[in-house]
């Protein structure tokens, strides 16, 4: 009987803590935070906490990404070739010239043969030699002018007309503006000129100071004759 009792007891009570939970409204802290896009307020107060997320209506979210990519890269620009020459197994007397220029847009080469006539001249003046024709290969050289020069200066002028030795040597002399080297001859003559006026001029200058210095002793000479003719009366 007493069990029972207890039993009806504790059945009750549970009875009514269960309508109690029931009823009774949860314990919240005593401040709220509200989470807003971008942004967490907390507000202090006796209110219902309360954890939302709220967006403008109507609101959009636009993402927009842009790469920019520069590459500055610099090569060399591919050479221009120059045409070559070659005449070591040519019996020929010329020489190849090449230019090239390339740029970065656009290249340019060309190239041109040129006559050496100093070849020339040795190769003409062999060959007559070899003819036998040693006054016409000497001929050809002194078309140089550095070996008419050493001809000249050799005493051996160059043929002229025909002519060699003295008589050449006159012809030259008259015909003086057919010398191969006739720029460099009047240069020299004007030159040599010059010199020789200079040089008279020196020697007229000496020959002023003997005449000067040998009056001067002439008048000593006088005044002493002069003073002993004084001194000794006759």
């Amino acid at each position: 009987m007493e069990v029972s009792k207890v039993n009806y007891y504790f059945t009750g009570v549970l009875v009514i803590l269960i309508c109690l939970l029931t009823f009774m409204e949860p314990a919240y802290p005593g401040s709220t935070q509200t989470n807003t896009s971008g942004s967490n307020t907390a507000i202090e107060g006796g209110y219902t906490s309360t954890a939302t997320t709220t967006y403008q209506t109507g609101s959009s979210s636009n993402s927009t990404t842009t790469n920019n990519s520069t590459s500055n890269t610099k090569s060399a620009p591919p050479s221009a070739s120059s045409p070559s020459y070659n005449s070591m197994t040519q019996d020929v007397c010329a020489v190849g010239g090449s230019l090239g220029v390339q740029t970065f847009g656009l290249g340019v080469s060309g190239g041109k043969h040129f006559v050496d006539k100093n070849c020339e001249r040795l190769k003409l003046a062999r060959i007559l030699n070899d003819f036998g024709m040693k006054v016409a290969a000497v001929a050809i050289l002194c078309q140089d002018e550095r070996v008419f020069e050493s001809m000249i200066q050799a005493g051996t002028p160059c043929p002229i007309d025909g002519k060699i030795g003295k008589e050449a040597k006159q012809l030259w002399g008259k015909y003086d503006h057919e010398r191969p080297d006739y720029t460099t001859y009047v240069k020299r003559m004007k030159d040599r000129e010059k010199a020789d006026i200079a040089e008279q001029k020196r020697i007229t200058a000496e020959l002023e100071e003997i005449d000067r210095l040998q009056a001067i002793e002439d008048k000593k000479l006088e005044n002493a004759k002069k003073m002993k003719e004084w001194k000794h009366p006759r």
